[in-house]
C-alpha cells in the first residue's frame, strides 16, 4: 500500500556508513530528511549529495537530520563518502526492505525519492521526481514553509 502526506512516516532501522543502526523513532521531535538514491558515486547520486552537502549547513542551522538510503554496502558508502566529503549518514538497505516499505524499490537500484518527516514522525512531502540540481534547495524551501 503505498505512503501518503500526513501519514506516520513507516519505521525502520538500518545501519550507517560505520555499522552504528540509526532508527526513525530516535528522531522523533527534529525534522527528517529520507532520500532514496541508485547507487554511490554514479553522476546523479553524486550531484544530488554534493548539493545538500554544498548546503548542509543550512540543515544544521535549521535542525534538520538528513539520510541518504541505497542498496550499496557500508565499504561503498564509507568511500563514496570520504570521497565527496559527505557530512550526513548514508544507510545500507541492502536487503531492500526499507525501501520496499516507501515504495522507492526498484530491480537493480532504488528509485530516486525524496520523503520530509515532521517533528511529530508525519510525512510532510514526497518527492517522487527529483531534480539533482536544486533538490538541496527545495527541501529547505519547503521545511521554512511548514515552520
Amino acid at each position: 500500500m503505498p505512503i501518503s502526506v500526513g501519514e506516520p512516516a513507516p519505521e525502520f532501522s538500518l545501519s550507517d556508513e560505520n555499522g552504528k543502526m540509526h532508527s526513525l523513532s530516535q528522531y522523533r521531535g527534529q525534522k527528517i530528511v529520507v532520500y532514496f538514491y541508485p547507487k554511490d558515486d554514479t553522476p546523479g547520486c553524486t550531484k544530488e549529495a554534493c548539493g545538500i552537502r554544498d548546503e548542509f549547513s543550512s540543515f544544521v542551522d535549521n535542525q534538520i537530520v538528513v539520510f541518504g538510503i541505497s542498496y550499496d554496502n557500508a565499504s561503498s558508502h564509507r568511500k563514496f563518502k570520504k570521497k565527496f566529503d559527505i557530512p550526513f549518514h548514508l544507510l545500507s538497505d541492502e536487503n531492500k526492505s526499507v525501501s520496499k516499505l516507501y515504495g522507492a524499490d526498484g530491480t537493480f537500484f532504488p528509485s530516486r525519492k525524496t520523503y520530509l518527516i515532521d517533528e511529530d514522525g508525519k510525512l510532510l512531502k514526497i518527492y517522487d521526481k527529483v531534480n539533482v540540481l536544486n533538490h538541496a534547495e527545495d527541501i529547505l524551501r519547503t521545511f521554512a514553509k511548514n515552520d
